[in-house]
């Protein structure tokens, strides 16, 4: 960033700050919980009748749930920039997870695709006035615990507006799994066998008491940012059996993938591993919704919980089935960016409500400034709008909802762009230009392509988004020139004659009451009570 941009965004807090002095005393406080990796299904109160979560269901049954509600992106780094920026990936340009190769480095992922990704972003812009910074100057005390994933050191949370970093750094992923030693450089180990995601909740919950609006005047942004459930999948032996046991009685189906494009995808929930760790990371939120009702804070704290991209249904560890949506993460399907989005509001939520209007993680930014008393910010949040007004029956203006990701996903999607407007959804693909045009309200599951009977619904939907995608100059894939189509029908061929039987073969030995994963399941039977 140059000096003339942060002298430039120096005086725009400062002048926020001025306008928010006399603005705290009614300010709630705002719990703010992202999950990574958890699909659309992964809930009970979205329909899962295997995975157990009845602390999440309580946010939802107090609360409104988004039925269209959506992250930014099939993939973490761009759809978490969302929410930090209140703007959509084309235009921040981190349009695929911070590491991805793009250009001709992604031939050394022997993946033989047709085309080379396109250059991104690699840090969130330190220029941009991001939601954390905007509520700090509004009065805030903010807070980060967890996963990160927006660049490298100088772009951690404690650079983007939080005063306190728990946990969040550069990488992606646990890098010492869920159980203490966590080789986090911002996380203090525990006791040996320590869960990660009930560590974070504890952070969030020290966080909590030691800035309890009632005793200091100064509410607050407690942003949890779980790990999980993202790979490696691992969990304590006791909730296997529990969910090993669960499977069972619910009937083991005989095959649980079937191949798409380019890999194998999970058609069941049946997987104990995954379903251990969900009721792990239910469990911690559990504990940070118990000290806001211990301490009075639930009539005045926004609780948010939504996740960044949809279950991992193909690639990674094939987890979990996103039905009745198409595919998971890294795909232009609805499995890959529809999410569980439940936001409660004390005093304004009525209790079990549901909204269907589309709206995205770009919309926390704006919704949240409206709630802190705070002056909207148009020229950051660009493409975010406040959701108050639905809350208050209230309508708002129909606007296009884009994704862009000139990438190939990890787990199998394609380099594509997707407009969603109203009930329809356009996906362009660019490897061959080719379009698919989608119904979503009357097919959810995305089974009917409808572009040769609405040429003019794709005319019109293609026109908007790529004026769009132009405005914000978006950056697009370019063919590679060394494309091998046999090499690629090679790859193809293995994958599906040789990695779905091993899949197949896993699924079983996981649920088999002779799996053992190593000696102390991961760690976690080192604990020392």
């Amino acid at each position: 960033m140059n000096k003339l941009n942060i002298l430039f965004k120096g005086v725009f807090l400062m002048c926020i700050t001025t306008m928010m002095a006399q603005k705290k005393e009614n300010q709630p406080n705002i719990l703010f919980i992202l999950a990574d990796d958890l699909g659309y299904a992964d809930l009970s109160v979205s329909g899962s009748t295997f995975y157990e979560t009845p602390n999440i269901d309580k946010i939802a049954e107090e609360g409104t749930v988004f039925t269209n509600g959506y992250a930014n992106s099939r993939v973490c780094s761009p759809s978490r920039a969302s929410i930090m920026t209140g703007k959509f990936t084309a235009r921040h340009n981190i349009t695929v997870h911070i590491g991805s190769p793009s250009g001709e480095a992604w031939r050394k992922r022997n993946r033989f695709s047709k085309m080379l990704p396109a250059a991104y972003t690699h840090q969130l812009p330190t220029d941009y006035v991001t939601m954390p910074e905007a509520l700090k100057a509004a009065g805030y005390k903010t807070f980060f615990a967890g996963k990160w994933h927006l660049g490298d050191k100088g772009s951690w949370p404690e650079d983007h507006g939080f005063d306190i970093n728990k946990g969040g750094f550069t990488k992606g992923g646990p890098q010492g799994g869920y159980f203490s030693p966590y080789k986090n450089p911002k996380l203090e180990d525990g006791k040996d066998g320590e869960n990660l995601s009930h560590r974070l909740a504890k952070e969030t919950v020290k966080f909590i008491e030691e800035n309890d609006p009632n005793k200091t005047g100064t509410p607050f942004l407690a942003y949890l940012s779980f790990y999980a459930v993202h790979a490696p999948i691992q969990t304590s032996k006791e909730k296997w059996t529990k969910y090993r046991n669960k499977a069972i009685a619910q009937g083991i189906a005989e095959k649980g993938y079937s191949m798409d494009k380019y890999m194998p995808i999970r058609q069941v929930q049946d997987n104990p591993i995954y379903a251990g760790l969900i009721e792990q990371m239910d469990d911690a939120v559990g504990e940070v919704l118990s000290a806001l009702d211990a301490l009075g804070l639930d009539k005045n704290t926004v609780v948010v919980f939504t996740s960044d991209n949809g279950g991992v249904a193909a690639g990674d560890n094939f987890s979990t089935s996103n039905k009745p949506l198409r595919a998971g993460k890294g795909y232009q399907f609805e499995g890959g960016i529809r999410e569980p989005y439940i936001i409660k509001i004390p005093g304004v939520s009525k209790k079990g409500s549901k909204i269907d209007v589309p709206v995205s993680g770009a919309d926390f930014y704006p919704t949240f400034l409206e709630l802190a008393g705070a002056k909207q910010l148009p020229e950051e949040h660009n493409d975010g709008v406040s959701l108050l007004p639905l809350f208050k029956g209230k309508s708002i203006k129909e606007r296009p909802l884009i994704w862009h990701f000139p990438h190939y996903g990890n787990q199998g999607g394609e380099p594509s762009s997707i407009i969603r407007k109203g009930d329809w959804k356009l996906i362009h693909y660019y490897e061959d230009g080719r379009k698919e045009l989608y119904n979503l309200t009357k097919d959810i599951s995305e089974t009917r392509d409808l572009v040769a009977k609405y040429p003019e619904k794709v005319r019109e939907l293609n026109k908007e988004l790529f004026e769009y995608l132009t405005e914000v100059e978006a950056k697009y894939p370019t063919p590679d020139p060394n494309y091998s189509e046999v090499k690629e029908r090679e790859l193809l061929h293995k994958t599906e004659y040789k990695k779905m039987p091993s899949l197949e073969k896993q699924r079983k030995q996981m649920l088999s009451d002779k799996f053992q994963p190593n000696t102390d399941w991961w760690g976690s039977m080192t604990t020392k009570d």
